[in-house]
Formats: structure tokens, sequence, C-alpha cells
């Protein structure tokens, strides 16, 4: 895989900038640029605004750039115009593989909040009944580990359906009006599936495996960087801390930010989990199974060890 295959997505105005923007200047930082989702502790920082609170005092701005999904995050950040965002877990094993400039810099387990919804009306019933069906979802993202990793559970294989490649925004009325017969997608795209489009969840991801999300930051701003790399891992680990206890707050903080209705935000935030921790040998493990699989189907070009590009602070 080439690393401008990710900009093969619909990734926006936003991101368009973003990919287009110089990097980084060796020096003193003078802005960080941070890359979110329609949902997540990064979300609720943004509209606390509480990196921007931290940082002032050190003359340091923080810049906002949404993505509608992680791939083009990833390539934005290999080339040096994001400096930290969060993602799914597939979308850094595909950037690892392609050479990109990265590393993990904290994680957190997914409880809930993902899987593949099917049509109410839907003659499928299980995941065998996926077999021989258009299912989409973004090439490279999160839900393409569920698909995977669902089929494998049911004894199918990756050739057993017709992968449709599309982003979140393009996904959603194209199951809607039935090009798809179903969709792997994460909230709060889930959520709008099932309470907008007609929805019915043939599987939950927790059902399949386990799965994390991760912080992700550009290789070279966390070496050159690493103690402001440190506090927005701390002020975001503090924002999650505070999310998990105010779930009425953060789903208005999430419908406010993005745009997505509160009854939407509201299932979404109710369901997800906010704790952000550092990225332990378990995560590495169940992350290093994520890369081993798509290796064997052919999915990344390359066998990689994610252990490799784990972010420690030095002055810990």
């Amino acid at each position: 895989m080439q690393r401008r295959d990710f900009l093969k997505l619909s990734i926006g105005t936003a991101a368009a900038a973003a990919i287009a923007a110089p990097a980084l200047a060796q020096g003193a930082v003078k802005e960080i640029r941070i890359g979110y989702q329609k949902t997540g502790v990064l979300v609720i920082a943004r509209q606390q605004a509480v990196l921007e609170k931290h940082f002032t005092s050190q003359g340091i701005d923080v810049k906002w750039i949404e993505f509608s999904s992680g791939p083009p995050m990833m390539e934005a950040m290999n080339v040096g115009s994001v400096d930290f965002g969060a993602v799914g877990d597939s979308p850094p094993v595909f950037a690892q593989a392609a050479g990109a400039a990265i590393v993990y810099a904290a994680g957190q387990p997914i409880t809930n909040g993902q899987g593949i919804l099917v049509p109410k009306d839907s003659p499928i019933r299980d995941i065998a009944g996926l077999k021989g069906k258009r299912i989409g979802f973004t090439k490279g993202s999160s839900a393409h580990n569920i698909v995977v990793q669902t089929l494998e559970k049911a004894g199918l294989t990756y050739a057993d359906i017709t992968p449709v490649y599309l982003t979140p925004p393009d996904a959603g009325p194209a199951f809607a009006n039935g090009s798809i017969e179903a969709w792997a997608i994460w909230d709060p795209y889930f959520a709008i599936g099932e309470t907008r489009q007609n929805g019915r969840i043939l599987i939950n991801a927790r059902e399949v495996t386990k799965t994390n999300s991760f912080y992700i930051a550009n290789r070279e701003f966390a070496k050159s960087h690493g103690a402001i790399l440190q506090q927005i891992v701390d002020v975001t680990t503090a924002a999650g801390q505070w999310a998990e206890q105010h779930r009425d707050e953060v789903a208005r903080s999430l419908a406010a930010i993005t745009g997505v209705p509160l009854d939407i935000q509201t299932v979404a935030a109710n369901r997800a989990n906010f704790v952000v921790g550092p990225v332990t040998d378990e995560i590495v493990t169940t992350q290093q199974g994520v890369a081993d699989r798509f290796y064997k189907l052919g999915l990344i070009p390359k066998p990689i060890q994610i252990r490799d590009i784990v972010w420690r602070n030095p002055a810990a």
C-alpha cells in the first residue's frame, strides 16, 4: 500500500487543508494541531477548551481539524500537518505498514458503540447470512477490522462478501437506500443507523473481539516535544475521567461541537467508554493480533510489530 492511498477517501475541506499545510518547524511549539472525529474524548476536550486553557500560559495555540474517519487523519499526521489525534484500531495498522511517521501515545478500550447493522426487515439474521452480501465500511478503519473478525467467527472469509469501501457520510445514504445490505460502523453513525435509517444491530463488536481506540502522535512531534505530548495526554486523560461521570453533559457537548442531534449523541455517550490510559502490554497484544490478521489476509503488504512504535515518555 502506498502512503497516498489514504487520500483516496473523501476527507472534506478541513482535512484536505490540513494535509496541504506545512509541517511543524523545529524549535519551540507555537501551535498544536489536533485531529478529531464526531465522537470521543477529544470532542469533549474541544468543547471545554481544556487544552487551550492548559497551554495558554506557555504561549501555545490549539488548532482543531475534523476528519470523517481515521485513515485520512493518519495521512495528515504522516506528513506532519496533524500532531495528535484519536482513531480506532485499524488506521494505525495500515499507516504503520505504509511507513507512516506515527506513534501510539495512549490507548482506550472500546466496550460498545460499534458493530454491523442490517435493515430491520432484512432476511439476514446471523453472521452466516452475510455470505455473498454487499457490506459497506471505511477501508482501513476500525469497522474494517470488525468485518474481518466477524466473518472469521462464522467460518467465512473476506472473499465470501463484497466489500464496498465508503466513508461514513457516504455509507449512511447507501445503507438507507439499499445499495449495501449491511453496514459496519461506529458511533455516532452506528446510533444514526439505528435511530434514523431503519437499522437493526446484527452484531455488536464486543460480541466478536476486544477492540481499542488510540491516541496517535506524529513521530517527530513525539521525539522533539515529548514533554508537550505528555501534557496533551494528561489533559486528555483528565477530560476522559470527567466524561465518565457526566454523560448527559458529554452528550450535549458532542451535539454542540459535531452538529449530530442530541438524542443520537445521548445514545452514543451512554454506551461509550471514555477512560484513557497507557498502551499496556495487553493492548499491544490485541493490536498485534489485528496487524497479524490483516497481513495474513493480504490487506497490508508486510508484517509489522506494534511495539516498535509505542511511545514512552523518556522523562517518565
